[in-house]
């Protein structure tokens, strides 16, 4: 992938002054290492009048796959030719804005030791690159680009030349051009919004992405008219992090038009809202109404059967009543995840002896999953087709049979009372079905009967004397348990 950075100048302000802001010498051709390939730097040109620096990244496309794990563009676990075979080493990504921090970091930050004077004042530039991938094409370029007072060139690349009948690429020749901003600014706006532009990352972005996107914001991103999607794709729409970045820029412009600090601002509205109570998020108050279940049974070895993301295996965790705690999912990529939440490579070896990931299906009996006290399958069995049911029915209840098996899953008669949710909707798109209180009560009791297990069914959230809580769940127990207790 390649970009140049261009400039004009003088014999009073030559453009080689550039080599200067930049830290690379223009009678050199330098080259770097980075996590996923080298970058070389070379200028093309370089004379009083007109100088261009110009940042050639290498891919190493095995690296890419051995450090990423297979995520980002192409990356599913299951597409193993489509992690070697694709545009990361031809587009600008995040991979060219990663490197654009690692070789120019001291002008992205200002700095410029031996000419003092140069970062702050202006300069005529002009950015090229070939190939920008852009979801929401080159009108949305010209959206991000033109309010930070850029120029814009988007120019489609068909998808092939001989075969114009085929239409364009959503890949975009991008040209920038600007006359008042800093080198600074500009290298600030490109680390930001060509991952944006991309959509994807090749990393996993973790918490202190919200601290690099605000400081490479700075002075820019409060005001910018799209600044939520900049920040929901620059944060991989992950809308825990999305949140808390809004929620500081907030902070930050309330700050510029008080003329204040950030910290006075934010010191004052905690003080006001500090005796307002937030309702407690539904997903916290399943899995406390979950662990209270778990609790009440004696349950001290767990299943937590589709753990997806963690939540509920950290949340056991936390408890050392639970002894040894196993997340089972389908999805390699949520095991993953899971690890990460956890904090697997990084966890005292006592406490890693208390939990094991495990990758299987439901749909099958597996003989890890026997021998357990308690078995847990939260917001799962909606997302299996009706077919599918009898299968997991009969490896949870007939196979793996753990004393005490919580179910829990939508109410849909509940989902009157989202207002955000269009009638006939169910709550997420990968849902196959939710059931009603009736449907999902006499499912349960049937399973019951099958598999010699009394059953209850306790509220989830508020319990609405018209249409019931917003989740349901089903607590069985084994008839020889139930009888002893």
């Amino acid at each position: 992938m390649f970009l140049t950075i261009s400039t004009t100048g003088s014999a009073e302000r030559p453009a080689t002054d550039l080599g200067f802001l930049l830290h690379k010498h223009p009678e050199k051709a330098q080259r770097f290492s980075t996590s996923y390939g080298t970058a070389h730097v070379l200028y093309p040109e370089a004379d009083a009048e007109r100088c261009t620096a110009a940042l050639l990244l290498e891919v190493d496309a095995v690296a890419l796959v051995r450090r990423g794990k297979g995520k980002g563009r192409g990356g599913a676990p299951d597409a193993a030719l489509a992690q070697y075979v694709n545009d990361r080493p031809y587009a600008a990504s995040s991979l060219l804005a990663v490197a654009l921090s690692a070789v120019f970091s001291s002008a992205m930050r200002g700095v410029c030791n031996a000419r003092p004077e140069l970062p702050g004042r202006p300069l005529p530039l002009r950015v090229e690159t070939p190939a920008l991938p852009a979801r929401g094409g080159p009108g949305l370029v010209g959206r991000l680009f033109e309010p930070l007072g850029w120029t814009v060139g988007a120019e489609p690349v068909a998808l092939d030349g001989e075969f114009p009948q085929w239409g364009d690429s959503r890949y975009v020749r991008l040209v920038l051009e600007a006359e008042t901003l800093t080198l600074a600014e500009a290298l600030r706006h490109l680390y930001v919004l060509l991952p944006v532009l991309d959509d994807a990352k090749h990393y996993w972005v973790a918490s202190d992405e919200v601290d690099k996107l605000l400081r490479a914001g700075a002075g820019w991103l409060p005001g910018h008219p799209e600044q939520r999607l900049i920040t929901s794709r620059y944060l991989s729409r992950r809308w825990s992090l999305t949140r808390e970045a809004m929620e500081r820029l907030e902070l930050v412009r309330l700050a510029e038009a008080d003329d204040s600090d950030v910290e006075e601002i934010d010191n004052a509205v905690a003080a006001e809202t500090e005796a307002e109570e937030k309702p407690t998020p539904l997903a916290v108050q399943r899995r406390e109404a979950i662990l209270a279940a778990l609790r009440a049974a004696g349950a001290s070895r767990v299943l937590d059967l589709g753990c997806g993301q963690g939540q509920l295996v950290q949340a056991l965790l936390r408890d050392p009543s639970f002894t040894e705690v196993v997340g089972l999912d389908v999805s390699v990529r949520a095991l993953t995840i899971a690890s990460r939440r956890l904090k697997l490579d990084r966890m005292g070896e006592r406490q890693a002896a208390r939990v094991k990931l495990l990758q299987g299906s439901l749909a099958y009996t597996d003989k890890r999953l026997r021998g357990y006290d308690a078995a847990v399958l939260s917001e799962v069995i909606e997302h299996l087709d009706l077919p599918r049911l009898p299968a997991l029915e009969y490896a949870v209840f007939g196979a793996a049979r753990p004393r005490t098996v919580l179910v829990t899953t939508p109410n849909v008669e509940y989902n009157v009372r989202w207002e955000s949710l269009p009638a006939g909707h169910v709550r997420h798109g990968d849902h196959r079905f939710e059931w009603t209180r009736d449907e999902f009560r006499a499912w349960a009791r049937m399973v019951a009967e099958r598999h010699g297990y009394d059953v209850e069914f306790v509220p989830v959230g508020p319990d609405d004397p018209e249409v019931g809580p917003p989740t349901q769940m089903a607590v069985f127990v084994t008839a020889q348990e139930a009888k002893a207790a």
